[in-house]
């Protein structure tokens, strides 16, 4: 599967962002995608992930809450939407995927830059 994350752009504090990741290639059913960030200077780090069916969700404690993901079957995308940003936020924003019986994530997309201005 291939996957394209977009939406990212400059913020303020407390704005609300919406990221998609559109995915190609093969079948999504037994696919986990997740979302990872990784912020200037600092090792990437999990934000949360959906199992594409069931939509079963996790996330990070970080950004419980506050973020919300989410997929569009028939568009194969997956969303992130992120509200009350805050500047430690700011990060190169990926999704990934992974088999459900693999540990590991093996596709990865190109990020997006999410920057947050206090």
């Amino acid at each position: 599967v291939q996957l394209q994350a977009s939406g990212g752009g400059l913020v303020q504090a407390g704005d609300s962002l919406r990221l998609s990741c559109a995915a190609s290639g093969r079948t999504l059913t037994n696919y986990i995608i997740g979302w990872f960030r990784q912020a200037p200077g600092k090792e990437r780090e999990f934000v949360g992930n959906i199992r594409w069916s069931p939509a079963i969700t996790k996330y990070a404690d970080s950004v419980k809450g506050r973020y919300t993901i989410s997929r569009d079957r028939a568009k194969k995308t997956i969303y992130l939407q992120m509200n009350s940003l805050q500047p430690d936020d700011t990060a190169i924003y990926y999704c990934a995927g992974r088999i459900l019986a693999a540990d590991d994530y093996t596709s990865w997309g190109p990020g997006t830059l999410v920057t947050v201005s206090s």
